[in-house]
């Protein structure tokens, strides 16, 4: 990673919730700019690591930092701050506020604004005064993902995205995510079960099992070999 501004890296995880171990000596690290997917079947702590992350677990060990900032010990809301931004698996928005206002609780400074989200999801512009709750899934979505974007993230962390929509969404969803990876200047760490959209869509990848790290690599080559896949994942794609 030498001769790149390393963006995001954690060292020696271990992690639960309370007194339960769950992930256990996890390494990683990206470069600005760069996307990991990271791929296991459930349960097997993709989500733990993402909250671990975001400071929404117990810390057993180990040290997370966000652009050389040790963050590990401080909490969420001072990690967004820096940030450090997620989108929740359950998406999370404030279903009594409207589309506008999901939003404008959370802008910060920076080149995501209530104009360049409303670009890059032309649906939310048109709901733009409905209220959370009368969004459909797919546009629940979109509106996570534009919250967490306004923050101007430095990293971002995206909790299967895919989940839950239809095809079509989920194409216009990706779509949108790689626009946003595409502008180099935010780190992406993306937990999808879709295996083939996720080795699609990121550079690198890391397979957990069990609360470890049990392959990392890179997307061509795993994508390149069905039957590493297959052992690695255990279930292939």
């Amino acid at each position: 990673m030498s001769g790149h501004e390393l963006a995001f890296a954690v060292q020696g995880l271990r992690a639960g919730y309370g007194p339960t171990v769950i992930l256990e000596g996890i390494d990683l690290e990206l470069v600005r700019g760069e996307s990991l997917s990271i791929l296991g079947r459930n349960g097997v702590g993709k989500t733990t690591l993402l909250r671990t992350l975001m400071g929404m677990t117990t810390l057993h060990q180990g040290c997370i930092r966000l652009e050389g900032q040790e963050i590990q010990t401080i909490p969420v809301h001072k990690r967004s701050a820096l940030g450090l931004g997620l989108v929740p698996q359950e998406r999370e928005i404030f279903r009594s506020l409207s589309v506008a206002e999901n939003i404008r609780i959370a802008l910060r400074p920076g080149y995501w604004t209530e104009a360049s989200v409303t670009q890059l999801f032309p649906r939310l512009a048109e709901r733009w005064s409905n209220m959370g709750s009368q969004l459909s899934g797919g546009e629940q979505q979109m509106l996570a993902i534009a919250r967490a974007l306004v923050g101007n993230p430095r990293v971002l962390l995206l909790d299967e995205p895919s989940e839950g929509l239809a095809p079509v969404i989920v194409e216009q969803v990706f779509a949108a995510l790689q626009r946003i990876r595409d502008r180099g200047d935010m780190a992406l760490i993306l937990v999808e079960q879709h295996t083939d959209l996720a080795l699609e869509f990121s550079e690198r990848v890391i397979v957990m099992d069990r609360g470890q790290i049990v392959h990392q690599g890179s997307c061509a080559s795993l994508r390149a070999d069905p039957d590493q896949l297959s052992r690695v994942f255990g279930i292939g794609t």
